[in-house]
């Protein structure tokens, strides 16, 4: 295809009226369709179903040591449970505490907690004049949200296709004292899918702060969360890179079955050194009495062990990967060769992460909206929703069905390519 800055001024006004006439028939459908946020689909969901009968009133109750699931107690999960989230996560069940259901939750504890009563005996964040946090772009719109509310600076670290740029990271972390963080995602980063390299892992664990209370808030959401059987991202372990370089305590890893099993009923996690996790409890024992154990012990029981969880991971994997392929399918047909766009192709995670021209990606998402289409809002992956470039949108493929797929996909490429035109034509 010819790229549409070759065109004559005659020829982009006239491909102008063709689009604004496919525009206008997509409008006369009455679309209702929404790709906004990554949310697992009913297939999806369905295989979880199962666990339901997992436990019933004939059910033993009782966890491996013992303990009656009904009652108080375990402040940091069950031990079967802190197995099967420490395998996840590639640590020891020692070094774990299970909570409830978000991680999300769990995260905006630990930046509360942190404001409230400082890390490991540093003054606590609320008494101190400013606190920054660093945030890759494009990056998870709830991880910024969380930050911004607490009144830390957001400061934006561009990503790269090996993770953020890791000079600006060690520029800021090594040299201001007033940052205290940085928001990771680093398999399947949310939205690139880019994966963290090896030297990325590296050099993000050899950080040396300037701030004794530093803190790595590495949410590796997408563990398990692979398109391919055969292709799969693979990182480094953050905290045995941390304890290499030493800085044991530097990290924290976070991650949940959210979108294993039931969105919103799943379990969630975090690993940390020793001391962190002794921190954390000797605070959160005021805060709960344990979380809901009856919940772990089922997703326990359903699973066994973590090759159970990662078999059933295959089976969300064959029912997502066609709707991956048919996105990226339709952007290959529609978009490539024209120049006015980029995308993700990522091997696993939750969304493709496009790119529009600068200046037109709030004008995509208000046409797509205005026919029917409801997407990510423009600047949302970027702190304080806004993208300088104004160009990035997060495409969340897993809700619909592949036909409502095909729908908006049909929709989007028709409103990326008016609006580029547009773009073009005010040149």
């Amino acid at each position: 295809m010819t790229p549409y800055r070759e065109l004559s001024r005659k020829n982009l006004l006239e491909l102008q009226k063709e689009l604004q006439a496919a525009y206008k028939e997509q409008q006369a459908k009455g679309l209702k369709l929404d790709i906004s946020r990554g949310k697992p689909g009913k297939e999806q969901l369905d295989l979880a179903m199962p666990m339901l009968d997992v436990l019933n009133s004939e059910a033993d109750l009782n966890a491996a040591d013992g303990t009656d699931v009904r009652n108080y107690g375990m402040l940091d999960g069950i031990p079967e449970a802190k197995k099967l989230m420490g395998d996840l996560m590639g640590v020891d069940p020692s070094q774990v505490i299970v909570f409830g259901n978000s991680s999300l939750n769990s995260m905006y504890d630990c930046i509360g907690r942190s404001m409230i009563f400082g890390v490991m005996g540093s003054i606590p964040w609320s008494k101190l004049d400013k606190v920054k946090f660093l945030c890759p772009v494009p990056g998870y719109d709830r991880h910024f949200a969380v930050t911004e509310q607490f009144g830390c600076e957001l400061i934006s670290i561009p990503m790269g296709e090996d993770g953020p740029d890791m000079d600006m990271v060690e520029e800021y972390v090594n040299n201001d004292p007033a940052v205290k963080g940085i928001w990771c995602v680093p398999l399947y980063s949310n939205p690139t899918g880019c994966v963290y390299s090896d030297e990325t892992v590296r050099r993000m664990a050899a950080l040396k702060p300037a701030a004794k209370d530093f803190r790595i808030y590495w949410d590796n959401a997408y563990c398990v969360h692979h398109l391919y059987e055969e292709k799969q991202g693979k990182i480094l372990n953050i905290l045995e890179e941390c304890a290499k370089a030493g800085n044991p305590d530097m990290v924290y890893q976070f991650c949940s079955t959210s979108k294993v099993t039931f969105s919103g009923a799943g379990i969630a996690a975090m690993s940390a050194s020793p001391a962190n996790i002794a921190d954390i409890r000797s605070k959160l024992q005021w805060a709960t009495i344990g979380y809901d154990k009856i919940n772990q012990l089922r997703h326990v029981r359903f699973f066994k062990d973590i090759e159970g969880l990662k078999k059933h991971m295959m089976a969300h994997a064959a029912i997502v990967r066609p709707k991956f392929e048919e996105v990226l399918a339709i952007l290959e047909k529609e978009l490539a060769g024209l120049e006015i766009a980029t995308w993700s192709n990522p091997l696993g995670g939750y969304f493709i992460s496009f790119e529009a021209m600068d200046n037109c990606a709030k004008k995509i998402v208000e046409r797509c909206k205005a026919a029917g289409l409801v997407l990510t809002g423009a600047g949302a992956a970027f702190p304080y929703g806004k993208d300088p470039k104004d160009s990035n949108i997060r495409i969340a493929p897993t809700m619909p069905s592949l036909e409502e797929l095909k729908e908006a996909m049909e929709l989007f490429v028709i409103c990326v390519k008016l609006v580029s035109v547009e773009k073009l034509l005010e040149a």
